[in-house]
């Protein structure tokens, strides 16, 4: 916790005015932001593949980009979604 501290606080002056946007930017810069974002793209291109086999890509997409793994949870618990065979029965 030393070293996280010490890091965030690098370079800042504490009785400065800006000193917390400071500190929360330093915060900011020790994320793996790329790696975040590989992983964000792969879990939304497994969400809309599990979504396709399940008839709901579009739905696949958007649970696994707001919850990731667990998006696809949820698209494999829902039913499977299939086409209609002809057109709608008449009244």
């Amino acid at each position: 916790m030393d070293e996280l501290l010490a890091k965030a606080s690098q370079g800042v002056d504490p009785d400065s005015p800006d000193a917390f946007l400071h500190i929360y930017l330093n915060l900011l810069n020790l994320m793996p932001w790329a790696a975040m974002f590989w992983w964000s793209v792969a879990f939304v291109v497994v969400g809309a593949a599990v979504g396709w086999f399940r008839g709901r890509v579009v739905e696949g997409i958007v649970w696994s980009a707001t919850l990731g793994p667990i998006g696809w949870i949820v698209i494999l618990m829902k039913p499977v979604r299939r086409p209609r065979a002809g057109p709608p029965p008449l009244k």
